[in-house]
């Protein structure tokens, strides 16, 4: 068995995981908020969890390579820089970084890259996705695992091609773009749409989230998968072998 260390420990999510972690049978080292020092918490575990917040990373990942412990990442949210610093930190560490550590939407990943691949450019691609009415972001960072996972099928990069609001007089729908909808409300902990539309036919893809301890779940088995591996960056697709 393995010792996890939490960073966001106090977040909703950050509970999920410590039950997630304990009912798994593994040892949670301990949980730091994120304005704690990442470098104990580190020293202390045989891999980190970090679900706080993007200003926080730098740390996070300075403590988990001076520790030499992998690190998973589902803190959302992030911008370029973050994902640099995430490239420069996977050169001496294992880390595993995702908008969403849920199997089910993983699995909803590889099956939304396949149809963008397999369907063609004559299928428009949009995005709907629902969240709770605390959420910050928008789009959600599964949202974006989605339309990157389209992007790819279409081998496109996803910010060429994106739209991610409408309003007003926007004219008619620019071909091979892929549009996303974000709706906030309620208690919802997520839930996300693919769809495809051609002449004529309808294509929908989904998953529903009932509870955050799906990503828990999730978070777990990656990050337990982690363990072990070479220095590199990992995405949850590698944890479910696909």
């Amino acid at each position: 068995m393995a010792t996890f260390g939490i960073i966001g420990h106090a977040g909703r999510m950050g509970h999920a995981i410590a039950e997630a972690i304990v009912a798994s049978g593994h040892t949670l080292s301990g949980g730091i908020d994120r304005s704690g020092d990442p470098a104990p918490l580190a020293r202390a575990s045989d891999v980190l969890i970090d679900f706080s917040a993007p200003a926080a990373l730098e740390a996070n990942l300075d403590a988990a390579i001076a520790a030499g412990v992998p690190i998973l990442i589902g803190t959302t949210g992030l911008e370029e820089r973050h994902h640099w610093l995430i490239d420069q930190a996977a050169e001496a560490i294992p880390v595993l970084q995702t908008g969403n550590t849920s199997l089910g939407v993983n699995m909803l990943a590889w099956l939304v890259e396949e149809a963008a691949r397999r369907l063609g450019d004559d299928w428009d691609i949009e995005i709907v996705e629902t969240h709770h009415r605390m959420k910050v972001d928008a789009p959600s960072g599964t949202a974006l695992l989605l339309g990157e996972a389209a992007a790819r099928g279409r081998d496109v990069a996803l910010g060429d091609v994106a739209v991610r609001g409408r309003d007003g007089i926007t004219g008619a729908r620019a071909a091979g773009t892929i549009g996303f909808a974000s709706l906030r409300g309620g208690s919802v902990a997520g839930d996300h749409t693919v769809h495809f539309l051609a002449d004529n036919e309808r294509l929908a893809v989904s998953h529903l989230a009932e509870n955050r301890g799906i990503f828990a779940r999730g978070a777990v088995k990656g990050a337990g998968w982690l363990i072990g591996q070479k220095p590199g960056r990992y995405g949850m697709a590698q944890v479910l072998g696909l």
